[in-house]
């Protein structure tokens, strides 16, 4: 599976501190093996990201992306308030 990401989603992600970081790297190789593993309440999203998906990185924190075809587009990273707020 091909990973990209957006510059949106960069950005969010270098505001992290350095162990929500490796929280994102871990969730992100265990969606590279199974993509619907529970831990990662991988689901569809509504209104603004209609079409788009999120997956928990941890407590609050979540990514979204879409896949593609032949890849999967990380657009953003960040707390679920800021978001969907």
């Amino acid at each position: 599976m091909k990973i990209r990401v957006h510059k949106k989603f960069i950005k969010g992600y270098n505001k992290l501190t350095t162990s929500q970081q490796k929280k994102f790297k871990e969730r992100r190789n265990l969606f590279i093996g199974d993509e619907f593993n529970p831990i990662l309440n991988n689901h569809a999203l509504t209104g603004k990201y209609q079409g788009f998906r999120s997956i928990n990185i941890s407590g609050d924190l979540r990514a979204i992306f879409r896949r593609e075809r032949d890849s999967v587009l990380f657009v953003a990273l960040d707390k679920h308030s800021n978001l969907y707020g």
